[in-house]
């Protein structure tokens, strides 16, 4: 008898050391299936099975499957999911010092140079994303981000007054819309496009890729050719999901991990060219601001920075990105 229970500790030992070599991620992305995003996740994923013999398995859900960005982190949060794609607003939420790389008129056009400060802060947001408990696989460009509206306005004056869509709870939106002396709107995402064709707002803000894949350019006369901001993303999973797989297998997923990443963001750059393009040829006018404007850019930037220092983003954060620039 004694044998016989000293057989089944034995087993069950066995048995629990395989389970836990074994890591299932789930994670949820609001991109849907058939976009370059998805391929590239799919194929991360099936790499990171071979290579790691079977023992980390990702699980992507695909086109809001798991809900909003905000849901997909409640359920990180409570174990239902591993994982998710976070940007803007929802990665402030976990950590708000990535959100500096995003202050209104800070690049202008110029999207190579956000992301080298992008790359150079890496170290330094990873340090705190650990903190809050998520390990980043890798950092990603959404775009530059761009004015649509339905009135024309021939500079940022004239955009005093219009009814801009905003989302709700986004800090450095509000202080944007507060600063530019905007009529915010807060909306639900999906409702921006019903209330671009009702009147109930004149103008919305995304990158160009979005604009097309949210339909929103059927619904307006006029891209502002004057970027506002540039937008991140970041590919998070908790530590709790982390520390399941061994430390071999981890060098793994970040190996494989930081291919894919350099791929999402190659088909990004190229597919905000190809939106912007095909805005345009929809019948999109694009307005070019006048010389001026940026002088009135840079003012608004530092009193944007300024509002939001150590309440969204610390001085620290603030005084690590001047340097990069």
């Amino acid at each position: 008898m004694k044998r016989n229970f000293v057989a089944i500790i034995f087993l069950s030992l066995i048995f629990s050391l395989g389970t836990q070599a074994a890591s299932r991620i789930k994670v949820g992305v609001l991109a849907p299936e058939g976009t370059n995003w998805a391929k590239h996740m799919k194929s991360m994923g099936k790499e990171i099975k071979t290579k790691t013999n079977g023992e980390v398995k990702f699980k992507f859900y695909f086109g809001g499957a798991q809900g909003d960005e905000i849901d997909v982190l409640r359920k990180v949060r409570i174990n239902q999911l591993q994982g998710g794609i976070f940007t803007g607003k929802t990665l402030g939420d976990i950590h708000g010092d990535t959100r500096v790389v995003e202050i209104p008129f800070l690049f202008g056009n110029d999207r190579a140079k956000a992301w080298s400060s992008v790359e150079k802060l890496t170290p330094y947001f990873n340090k705190g994303l650990n903190k809050e408990g998520f390990q980043n696989l890798g950092f990603f460009e959404i775009g530059l981000v761009y004015f649509v509206s339905q009135t024309k306005t021939e500079n940022l004056a004239a955009l005093k007054g219009v009814k801009i869509w905003s989302w709700e709870g986004d800090r450095i939106v509000e202080a944007m819309i507060e600063k530019m002396k905007l009529i915010s709107v807060p909306l639900p995402l999906p409702d921006v496009l019903s209330s671009l064709s009702t009147g109930v707002i004149e103008a919305a803000y995304a990158p160009a890729m979005p604009i097309i894949a949210l339909q929103w350019s059927s619904k307006v006369k006029y891209l502002v050719d004057f970027p506002i901001a540039f937008s991140l993303g970041s590919f998070l999973i908790s530590q709790k999901a982390w520390s399941t797989i061994s430390a071999a297998n981890q060098k793994i997923v970040k190996e494989v991990a930081k291919v894919y990443m350099a791929k999402v963001n190659a088909s990004n750059i190229a597919d905000n060219v190809d939106a912007l393009k095909s805005i345009q040829a929809n019948g999109v006018e694009f307005l070019k601001f006048p010389k001026a404007d940026e002088e009135t850019a840079k003012k608004l930037k530092q009193e944007i920075m300024t509002k939001l220092k150590g309440k969204l983003f610390s001085d620290d954060a603030l005084k690590k990105l001047k340097a990069t620039l």
